[in-house]
This record gives structure tokens, C-alpha cells and sequence, in this order.
């Protein structure tokens, strides 16, 4: 790969690794917020849920943005947007402000996700979706281990815990943005003029859209309830009041999910969904016992196996992608599976949290907890379907990297 090429790739990298760290940053915070602002869990919850909402409007709408525009035009968008969220966190006086942040923030991932993700696989080729994929989830891990890790640290022992870990993304924003502006443009001068349309799929992919959105939905489920409910659960059912330890089991799982990613890269996807399914089942058994029995041993366990699903469970969604779409599908591709995701997360932090204010947090753990795992059966399900030889299609037998 050429050395233009490789920087490009790493930069499409890091855009992801900063969409996830701006998605979990405020993970740490939520029990402050809770406790300083007089939160419910319901309300707390429709923080984490606010991001994944209108990122599903965004992508309805702006889907295939990239693929008219190019690739480095719309993650210039959504890196500025992304921007101009945290900035509204690191100020913020009251819950209005983190609503309007994280709604900025939704549109900031939206606009840059699936086009960053997009360019990586035009970069490396369909060939090397697998080892794409696999990056991408670990880029991802990276992402989220400085949301909890660097997070839970500087609200423990840093000053001004509501606001600084925010001035620090900040920061990190506007690197990356320079490292996206010094990309070469990428627009097609073939590409039709854009205009609203929606997210749209060819009827040929519909059977792989299928199989990787419910894939990444399972993985994202996973993902609402450590984000959204970790810090919660590390303090009020577990007993753990130091936010940077919480905040480093929590980083643990998101450890996991980058290790996993790189090290099953050779595990074919036939065998990876199903080692995904298992620890998903054995995780969430052992959160409902943490919970039951104040075990932050047992919690430590649930956000290792919690890792182990999302990873395998991710990795394989976009390992699909990368060999079933076309170039010019990709990202409207991509933007539907997402869109399906992130409709799957929110709805399931409200719910969770929905359940937590009306029986309390250890009632929600045990009524999401067999919910979530039916998701993640679902995506075995799918991938064994998809598997099945069929007459001119490809079957989905091959490693999850390379």
C-alpha cells in the first residue's frame, strides 16, 4: 500500500476511534449528572439515547451523502459537527445543553461513519474486508478505552469532573480534523448530483444487509447497556464508588474488543457468530449475578464476555459488507446497516433505562438482559442463512481478517 494510501487509511482509522470516544464520553459522567442534576434513569438514559436517534435521521437522510460528495467532504462535515457537540458538553450549565450536545453529535458520527468506514475498504479492497473489518472494530475499542479509561480518571481526580474530560476530546477533535483536511479530494466526477433520497439498497443485497445489521444491532445492544448503564451499575448495584475504577473495568471490555478483533482474525465467521452468541449468554448471566450479589469480580466477568460478543459480533456485520457490496453501494450500504443499529441502541438505552426508573436498575438488568441475548441468537441465525450455499452467491464461510 502505498505510503499516500496507508495515512489515508489510518486517518479513516482514527475518525472512528474519535466517533466512538465521542459516543462513550460521557459514560463516566452519567452518575454525576444523575446525582448533581437530579436525574432519573429515564432521563439519564435519553443522554446516551439522544446520539443514536438522531443518528438514525441522519443516516435516513444523508446515507449516501459520500458517495456523490466523496468520502473526505462528508467526514469534514461530521468531524466539524462532532466538534461543535463536545463544545456544547464542555460548557454545558444543565441537561438542555447535553441534549442539544449529543444531538450534534449523533450528526457528526452519522455524516462521518459509514463514509470513513467506506474509504478504509476502497482503500485496502474487498479483498482484505475481512483485516478491514477487524481495524475497524479495534479502532473503535481504542476509541472507547480513552472514553471510560482517560474519562474515569480525569472525573476521579481531575478538576471540574462535569466538563473536563470534554476539553481533552476537544482537543483530540481538531487534530483530526487537520488530519482529514490534508486528505486528497475523492469525488467521483461520475457520481450523480445529490439529493435527499433516503437510504437505498439494491434487492440483491438485501439478504447480507440483513445479516450484518442484525450483527452490529447485537453488538450495539451490548453496547448501550456498558455505556449507558455501566457507570450506574459499577456504583449503585455493584458498590463501586471510585469513577476511575469503574471506569477501567468498563475500559476493559472495550480492551477486549480490540484484542478479539485483531487476534480472531483467521476464525471463520461460521465459527466466530456462534463464540459471539456464547459469551453474550455468559456475560449477561453473569451481570445478573453481579448485580444480585454485589460481586465486582462477576461484573468484571460480564464486561470481558460483554467485549468478546461485541467484537465478533461487529467485526462479522462489516466483514459482510465488505464482500457483498459493491464500491458504489458501499456506504448507502453501510448507512443501512447502521441506520438499523443505532435504531436498535437507542431504543434499547430507553427502554433499559424506562425499566430502571420504574422497578429500579437491578430490574432492569433482568429484563434486558434475555432480551439482548435473543438479539444476538438472531444474528446467528442470519449468518447461518446467509452461509447456505446459494446458485451465483458467495458463501460467507471465510476468516474474520486476514
Amino acid at each position: 500500500m502505498p505510503a499516500r494510501n496507508r495515512l489515508a487509511f489510518w486517518t479513516c482509522a482514527a475518525v472512528l476511534a474519535l466517533a466512538l470516544w465521542t459516543s462513550g464520553a460521557a459514560t463516566p459522567v452519567y452518575p454525576l449528572y444523575s446525582t448533581d442534576w437530579h436525574l432519573t434513569p429515564l432521563l439519564t438514559t435519553s443522554i446516551f439515547a439522544v446520539y443514536p436517534l438522531v443518528l438514525v435521521v441522519v443516516l435516513l437522510v444523508f446515507g449516501d451523502l459520500s458517495d456523490s460528495i466523496g468520502r473526505r467532504a462528508s467526514i469534514l462535515l461530521g468531524v466539524v459537527s462532532s466538534i461543535v457537540g463536545v463544545l456544547l458538553f464542555a460548557v454545558a450549565p444543565d441537561v438542555g445543553w447535553v441534549l442539544v450536545g449529543r444531538a450534534f453529535m449523533g450528526l457528526g458520527v452519522g455524516l462521518s461513519l459509514s463514509p470513513a468506514t467506506a474509504k478504509m475498504i476502497d482503500i485496502a479492497g474487498p479483498a482484505n474486508s475481512a483485516r478491514t473489518g477487524a481495524i475497524s472494530t479495534a479502532s473503535t475499542a481504542v476509541g472507547l478505552v480513552f472514553a471510560t479509561l482517560l474519562g474515569g480518571a480525569l472525573v476521579q481526580y481531575a478538576p471540574f469532573p462535569l466538563h473536563l474530560t470534554y476539553w481533552v476530546l476537544l482537543a483530540v477533535e481538531v487534530v483530526v480534523l487537520v488530519l482529514v483536511w490534508r486528505l486528497e479530494g475523492d469525488r467521483d466526477p461520475s457520481a450523480r448530483r445529490w439529493r435527499p433520497r433516503g437510504v437505498s439498497v439494491p434487492r440483491s443485497l438485501w439478504g447480507a444487509v440483513a445479516a450484518a445489521a442484525v450483527c452490529i444491532s447485537a453488538s450495539y445492544a451490548l453496547g448501550a447497556v456498558v455505556l449507558s448503564l455501566g457507570a450506574s451499575i459499577g456504583k449503585q448495584l455493584i458498590g463501586s464508588s471510585n469513577a476511575f475504577v469503574t471506569g477501567a473495568i468498563i475500559a476493559l471490555s472495550m480492551v477486549v474488543i480490540g484484542v478479539v478483533a485483531l487476534a480472531s482474525r483467521r476464525i471463520p465467521l461460521i465459527v466466530a457468530v456462534p463464540i459471539a452468541f456464547g459469551a453474550t449468554a455468559l456475560g449477561f448471566a453473569a451481570l445478573v449475578l453481579a448485580a444480585s450479589l454485589q460481586s465486582l469480580g462477576l461484573f468484571l466477568a460480564f464486561c470481558v464476555l460483554a467485549g468478546v460478543g461485541y467484537s465478533l459480533l461487529f467485526a462479522g456485520g462489516l466483514q459482510i459488507v465488505g464482500r457483498f457490496a459493491p464500491a458504489h453501494h458501499r456506504a448507502g450500504t453501510l448507512s443501512a446497516v447502521y441506520l438499523v443499529a443505532y435504531l436498535v441502541q437507542g431504543a434499547a438505552a430507553l427502554w433499559l433505562g424506562a425499566e430502571a426508573t420504574a422497578g429500579g436498575l437491578q430490574h432492569a438488568v433482568d429484563v434486558g438482559a434475555p432480551v439482548i441475548v435473543g438479539v444476538a441468537l438472531l444474528a446467528l441465525v442470519a449468518v447461518v442463512l446467509l452461509a447456505r450455499p446459494r446458485r451465483g452467491v458467495p458463501v460467507v464461510t471465510g476468516s474474520t481478517g486476514t
